[in-house]
């Protein structure tokens, strides 16, 4: 690949998610924007190599996807009031940043792509899918996934929450529908994390720009709703998990841990502000929910110098409480581990094969993986070493896939 080539694909990479949330303000159409954003690429790759990589990328994709636009307003009568509100861009600046003119009480491009894919009229798995792919950048095969449904399951709720948006429009909640959208926005705005923080597939453990942009969602969500405990928990959350970003790869970039990882890596400053948010989605006084319970399990392993000197039976309590109000598999599992770590391995098996006997996350890497920790420290290692295998064939991450390994 050469340098241009590598450039239009990092400022892909980069602005992509920005690019199509500010094309589809102004268009009103998340499926045109996607295709207009895809024009501007095709034409980067076509245009670098030859002209040079121009001093600001990504207003230059921005300003190519407008003109598109403008070209196919003009091509169409049914759009000529809307080319009107577009014209102005035809003059601008091919070097200027992304237009970032708001006009309303949201006040982000990315943001009202988000609020609007939590339209009503989408169902939450049609939401979901949606703003992982049009925010989060992931592929439908890696959303498929990551939720253990088919592609093609994936496929048609992306192009039905298309159809779905550009009969309503791009619209933004009124204030008074704020809250009610509020929960898909911070449930979305989470997997996107998840999703850099453990990266489904691909070579990478991380994508810790993907990290990044959902941290900048929540606070944004965060200080437009200073009286939801759920929107500090989940900005508390993410960033404590964040400030271990450095420590979990070693230096040629191999998967590290949370047992091995160097903590003296670990960001001070986010872990700060995390418990800083902790303590204000606490101190709101009603009751707290999944987020805020997810953020104080992760405050346990930050104010902890060592894994031995982890306050685990305070971490099986928390998760106690989030069984109560967030009873899913993974959290069940994660209790598991927990438990393990504070009354021995021999009790935290009992209850990895309670769920397998039940067929909780059939086919889930991390099952075998759990139950390999298990029966390693138990000194059952040939039974370990199969389960590690086992968990290497069945994850999508490459760099997962070798944790995996080295372990068996």
């Amino acid at each position: 690949m050469g340098s241009a080539d590598a450039a239009v694909a990092a400022v892909w990479r980069v602005e992509s998610a920005r690019l199509v949330a500010g094309l589809a303000r102004l268009t009103g159409d998340v499926g045109l924007a996607e295709e207009l954003a895809q024009d501007a690429l095709v034409a980067a790759l076509e245009q670098w190599p030859v002209g040079g990589v121009p001093p600001n990328p990504a207003g230059w994709l921005m300003t190519t996807a407008k003109r598109r636009a403008i070209d196919r307003h003009r091509r169409d009568r049914s759009f000529r009031d809307k080319l009107a509100v577009l014209a102005g861009a035809e003059d601008e600046d091919p070097m200027t940043a992304v237009d970032d003119r708001l006009d309303d009480h949201i006040g982000d491009d990315l943001l009202r792509l988000v609020f609007t894919a939590c339209h009503p009229a989408l169902a939450v798995p049609a939401r979901i899918a949606l703003v992982l792919r049009a925010v989060g950048g992931l592929t439908t095969a890696e959303i498929a996934r990551a939720y253990q449904v088919p592609e093609s399951t994936v496929a048609q709720r992306i192009v039905r929450a298309k159809r779905a948006l550009a009969g309503v429009g791009f619209e933004l909640p009124l204030a008074a529908e704020f809250d009610a959208r509020l929960g898909s926005v911070l449930e979305v705005v989470y997997l996107v994390f998840n999703e850099g923080y453990v990266a489904t597939s691909g070579p990478a453990w991380a994508r810790p720009e993907l990290c990044r942009e959902a941290m900048r969602l929540g606070r944004v969500v965060a200080g437009l709703a200073p009286a939801a405990p759920e929107a500090h928990g989940l900005v508390a959350l993410m960033e404590l998990q964040a400030s271990r970003l450095a420590a979990r790869v070693d230096a040629a970039g191999r998967p590290v841990l949370l047992a091995d990882q160097d903590r003296r890596r670990w960001d001070r400053l986010l872990i700060r502000h995390g418990l800083a948010a902790l303590d204000r989605a606490v101190s709101l006084g009603v009751p707290v929910g999944p987020y805020t319970v997810q953020a104080a399990i992760a405050a346990c392993h930050a104010r902890a110098v060592s894994v031995a000197e982890t306050n685990w039976p305070e971490i099986v309590s928390h998760y106690d409480a989030l069984v109560a109000v967030w009873p899913s598999p993974v959290v069940k599992l994660n209790r598991a581990v927990a438990v393990g770590m504070a009354s021995g391995p021999a009790a935290g098996l009992a209850l990895v094969d309670g769920l397998v006997e039940r067929g909780v996350l059939a086919g889930n890497a991390q099952i075998p993986a759990v139950r390999g920790e298990f029966l390693d420290r138990l000194g059952r290692r040939e039974e370990a070493a199969a389960e590690f295998h086992r968990a290497a064939s069945l994850t999508t991450n490459e760099a997962e896939r070798s944790v995996f390994l080295r372990r068996a």
